[in-house]
């Protein structure tokens, strides 16, 4: 599919800043709705608005032929439970449903891989078995994991109700430079850090063109997709962290040096989507004497 105009919410965010720049950069137009106006942002319009407010969306609808819908708060710490849970579930049916009635066909928003409930659980959750796919059961026990599931519920059920498509990209941690080299210091120091979230990330670039590619793929309906570089942010060999702190999740196929226990086959196969940005890294070892691990 083609997309002229794409209006972006929540565009004054860090992910947010970057799909502007990369629609721009592939000459399309961009509509940008946010709270506060950001510096230095290239969209050509701006909303001032909230997501969850119906007038505010349906003004920035105005011209827009695709949606990428990004506002909400991103992790349960952003606020209280209901702020969390009802603030990001309201905005995703507000935004969905005036792309329905305004006819508009095509969304991509912004799920998490959070929607399984391992990274903000309370203690130390395993996953049901590694590669996780789109199809791993979910462990919420969390509002902002639990916003996640019902944002999906809610896509699908505008597929239906308005007959457009959406896809839903299951997003790890998006790292920009300085949150790649923070991380990346953070779990070879400690690779318990990151276990619960498998020691995936995404480079910030490749997260902007995947909710691109998730406008423009030939896919019809509701998808939800996992994204991830194919290589975990860790200098340590996958099979020695699964073993290690999650020794207990079957493992269905091997997975070799830093490859990320992810199925990122969706990805490839619906969307064309391969990360390009990637970290390389010399392998070590985990330490001997490292005796920290998951229960």
């Amino acid at each position: 599919m083609t997309v002229t105009r794409v209006l972006v919410t929540g565009a004054s965010g860090m992910i947010g800043h970057a799909v502007v720049g990369d629609l721009v950069a592939q000459g399309i137009f961009v509509t940008a709705l946010d709270r506060l106006e950001p510096d230095g942002l290239p969209a050509d319009r701006m909303v001032i608005g909230d997501a969850r407010d119906p007038a505010a969306v349906d003004e920035a609808m105005a011209d827009a032929d695709a949606v990428i819908h990004l506002a909400g708060l991103a992790s349960p710490g952003h606020g209280t439970p209901f702020e969390v849970f009802g603030g990001n579930t309201r905005a995703t049916f507000v935004v969905l449903e005036a792309a329905g009635r305004r006819g508009i066909r095509r969304v991509a928003l912004s799920s998490s891989y959070s929607i399984t409930g391992l990274p903000f659980a309370a203690g130390i959750r395993h996953p049901a078995y590694v590669p996780v796919d789109e199809n791993l059961p979910v462990q919420i026990e969390d509002p902002y994991g639990l916003s996640k599931q019902v944002d999906e519920a809610t896509a699908l059920m505008m597929t239906r109700r308005h007959g457009l498509t959406a896809v839903a990209l299951r997003l790890p941690f998006v790292a920009d430079d300085r949150r790649r080299r923070d991380r990346l210091a953070a779990t070879t120091a400690d690779p318990l850090y990151g276990s619960a979230e498998l020691w995936a990330y995404l480079d910030l670039r490749d997260a902007a063109r995947a909710l691109r590619l998730a406008l423009t793929a030939p896919v019809s309906g509701f998808h939800a997709v996992l994204v991830a570089a194919p290589q975990t942010l860790a200098p340590y060999p996958t099979d020695e962290l699964l073993a290690r702190y999650h020794p207990t999740v079957p493992v269905r196929r091997a997975l070799p040096g830093r490859a990320v226990p992810m199925d990122l086959s969706r990805a490839r196969d619906l969307l064309g989507f391969t990360a390009e940005h990637r970290v390389e890294l010399d392998l070590r070892p985990l330490p001997v004497d490292f005796t920290r691990a998951a229960g």
